[in-house]
């Protein structure tokens, strides 16, 4: 049965097309399920398209620049006037007594009202701001280390996507191998047992040759628990769920043309995200230096108030005559002493810069150590992928020799069984070298901050 999933399931313009599974089992009974899994034929740059739009890590580090950005915002409008208004009510329990000297004779007074009305509007406005000034700055690096940081977790996402891929690949192609074996040993039972049955073999021939297949089904249900569990690692890393079953476009032998050198046009490490973030982060640093220098300097701020007073004595709520008056003022702010707090700032601020830069050296010389060594391993497994190839067409070839032995009786079934291993052995690790090529070139992309390397397919 064939259908076609709409675009809005996955929310990826991506035309795929789903049919239903059947229960794929080795002479044992299939599960009982109540829904159908639907199929998706899926590339790996539709798969990294899918997760990248899907992934929570991406949702949040997206967000997080959002964040920055709005505290950008905030900070901006502190240079812009503040207008607040006030509203305050006191009532006296007991009043203020003044001792007066009037002529020789004390008298003594009450001073105040009952109720006391005070409300208005104050506006102030920084004219000269140094240190606000620069926070200014220091939120767009805070924006520009946001930015990187969403930009690792794209990578690190795309990486991990690309293992996820290759690894089902590999499963793929290793039950293949697998399943080709085993066939082969069916096919070799069946033999015996015909002959068995017309008396030209022995029962020790059909037992071995029935055991062999026997030892090889575990070997199948080893391989589809894997190819399970490298679906499952793929659609945790799409955001799927088990509703779905993901099958690749190409095979992982599709995969080892042209892989045999390592296109490495530029090595430079800029791209590097952690290189960069430390990057920001020393500038970010020596902004801060600056940021702590400028509280030396002196700071100037104007204000007006526009306020009404009310004062009355009984009830608070009549007989309220409220008298209105303003003012206008200028602040001037100039620091000379604070105890050496501001200067042992400065001075550690400049050693949080030292600090970064020792670090960065440092980085630098284990990232060069990285490159090189992942494109020794690159290169050698290259090497490895060629080597395979050409013991896999022996291993062919060999068995292939041996097989026309046997049927003519030149050859024990032991030696064509050991053929037989020989030959899906070198498969095996024909495929397991392409995967490992596949695999370190994606990492090194990673390292390098190759970000279009990364996605592009390799075949």
């Amino acid at each position: 049965m064939t259908a076609v999933i709409p675009l809005t399931a996955i929310s990826v313009p991506v035309q795929i097309t789903a049919q239903q599974i059947e229960p794929q089992n080795f002479d044992m009974p299939a599960p009982v399920t109540h829904l159908s899994p639907t199929l998706l034929m899926l590339s790996r740059e539709e798969c990294i398209e899918i997760a990248l739009s899907q992934s929570p890590t991406i949702k949040v580090a997206d967000l997080e620049v959002v964040r920055y950005d709005y505290s950008k915002k905030e900070t901006l409008a502190s240079l812009f006037p503040q207008i607040d208004f006030q509203l305050a009510y006191q009532r006296s329990i007991k009043l203020q007594t003044v001792t007066m000297d009037f002529g020789g004779q004390t008298q003594k007074m009450k001073m105040g009202s009952d109720n006391t009305w005070n409300t208005g509007f104050s506006v102030s406005l920084p004219i000269i701001a140094p240190t606000l000034w620069k926070a200014i700055s220091l939120s767009d690096s805070q924006i520009l280390a946001s930015l990187e940081s969403a930009r690792s977790s794209r990578l690190e996402l795309i990486n991990q996507v690309n293992q996820a891929y290759y690894s089902l690949l590999l499963a793929n192609s290793s039950k293949e191998v697998i399943k080709e074996n085993y066939e082969i040993a069916k096919i070799t039972a069946d033999i015996f047992e015909k002959q068995f049955k017309q008396g030209t073999a022995s029962e020790y021939d059909v037992l071995r040759s029935s055991v062999q297949v026997k030892n090889i089904e575990p070997e199948l249900l080893q391989a589809d628990i894997a190819i399970r569990q490298c679906e499952l690692q793929l659609k945790v890393l799409m955001g799927m769920g088990n509703e779905v079953e993901i099958h690749p476009t190409i095979k992982l032998e599709d995969l080892q043309r042209d892989m045999y050198v390592y296109q490495l046009d530029d090595r430079s490490l800029s791209n590097n995200s952690s290189l960069r973030s430390l990057d920001i982060s020393t500038e970010t640093a020596r902004k801060n230096v600056t940021l702590k220098k400028f509280e030396y300097l002196p700071t100037l701020g104007a204000s007006y108030n526009l306020n009404w007073l009310a004062l009355s004595n009984g009830s608070p709520f009549k007989n309220q005559e409220f008298s209105p008056y303003s003012n206008v003022a200028l602040s001037l702010n100039v620091p000379i002493f604070s105890g050496g707090k501001r200067y042992n700032a400065v001075r550690q601020a400049k050693v949080q810069v030292k600090e970064l830069e020792l670090q960065r050296e440092n980085l630098v010389n284990s990232l060069n150590m990285q490159v090189e060594l992942a494109l020794d391993n690159i290169n050698r497994q290259a090497r490895q992928i060629e080597t395979s190839k050409e013991g896999v067409g022996q291993a062919v070839k060999a068995h292939e020799i041996m097989q026309k032995s046997f049927e003519i009786g030149a050859a024990s079934y032991l030696e064509l069984r050991d053929s037989e291993l020989a030959e899906t052995s070198a498969r095996l690790s024909y495929l397991q070298s392409i995967y490992n090529f596949l695999v370190s070139s994606s990492e090194l992309d990673m390292l390098l901050g190759r970000e279009n390397s990364l996605i592009t397919s390799k075949n």
